[in-house]
């Protein structure tokens, strides 16, 4: 005669099965994505943008958290006295730009955005017609040295500046690196030198795709 379970004993055996089942379903939802080896030195862990202040864009509008909002955003601080680094990145991101809105329209929904960290020489109107040589369509931004210190911290982004020679103009050695943050309003990663335009399109369309399948 089969002994009759007792009511204790059927009750673990129930949550046994539930725990069971909630393992599974748990594993299933948590199992990381394989990341291409081509973004392992590209990717960085997601970093929300917090609120700041004191920014202001090439049109003389405030620039906030929520303009990073919905849109992927490839950003770059540098300034308009650069000589090299910043003309040089800025065609960069003018090609990536065309190739993206050309080839490939459903990934095109980015904005690249020049900081100045150059306050001092960089006014609104410079940039405006700085960057208008690149892209009529790039936001420029930048604001007083605090704010701009405060904004920068949050992509790890340095810049100092370098004293003048007699003479001459100063010059600001900066972060040369290219940040991407995603439209949750997340760094995710950052491209950095030497830049290459079809290398940072294809891992930002590998890294879009990565996450449409979230």
């Amino acid at each position: 005669m089969t002994p009759k379970a007792s009511p204790i004993g059927i009750l673990i055996l129930s949550l046994s099965v539930v725990a069971l089942f909630a393992a599974i379903y748990i594993s299933q939802r948590t199992t990381p994505q394989t990341i291409p080896q081509e973004l392992m030195a590209v990717l960085r862990p997601p970093s929300a943008i917090k609120p700041f202040t004191g920014i202001t864009n090439q049109h003389s509008q405030a620039f906030v958290k929520d303009d990073f909002k919905e849109k992927w955003s490839f950003v770059f601080f540098g300034y308009t006295f650069c000589p090299d680094v910043c003309p040089t990145t800025l065609t960069t991101l003018k090609q990536i730009d065309d190739i993206l809105k050309k080839d490939y329209p459903a990934s095109a929904n980015t904005q690249v955005v020049f900081v100045s960290v150059d306050p001092e020489r960089d006014s609104l109107e410079i940039l405006k017609k700085y960057t208008a040589y690149f892209n009529p369509e790039f936001t420029a931004v930048t604001g007083t040295e605090d704010d701009l210190l405060n904004f920068s911290r949050q992509f790890s982004a340095a810049y100092v500046k370098e004293p003048a020679e007699e003479g001459s103009d100063y010059l600001i050695s900066h972060t040369s690196s290219i940040f991407l943050v995603n439209p949750e309003m997340k760094i995710v990663a950052s491209f950095s030198p030497p830049l290459d335009v079809e290398t940072i399109t294809s891992q930002y369309l590998q890294i879009h795709m990565m996450s449409d399948k979230r």
